[in-house]
């Protein structure tokens, strides 16, 4: 019998705070339908996403994945940038 590892936790999100010194802000979007009045609605949450020698800039889309707890708030690493914005 095989066992099976869990992959971990990941989003696609949106870059829109990189002040802090090897972390960024990213914020997850999703689609859901509102269960009462059936209307479709985008909810999003900010992730604070670790950010070694901070190569992203914001607006970027990356891909960021679950990772061992890093500090009080930082639980996500940021494993690849999707599109990055031309300046």
């Amino acid at each position: 019998m095989e066992t099976k590892t869990p992959r971990p936790q990941s989003f696609t999100g949106t870059v829109v705070k990189t002040a802090m010194k090897d972390t960024a802000t990213v914020r997850v979007d999703r689609y859901e339908k509102h269960p009462k009045y059936k209307k479709y609605r985008v909810l999003s949450k900010k992730y604070l996403v670790h950010n070694p020698g901070n190569t992203v800039q914001v607006g970027d889309k990356v891909t960021i994945v679950a990772v061992r707890p890093i500090s009080k708030l930082k639980h996500f690493a940021i494993q690849s940038t999707v599109s990055a914005v031309i300046e």
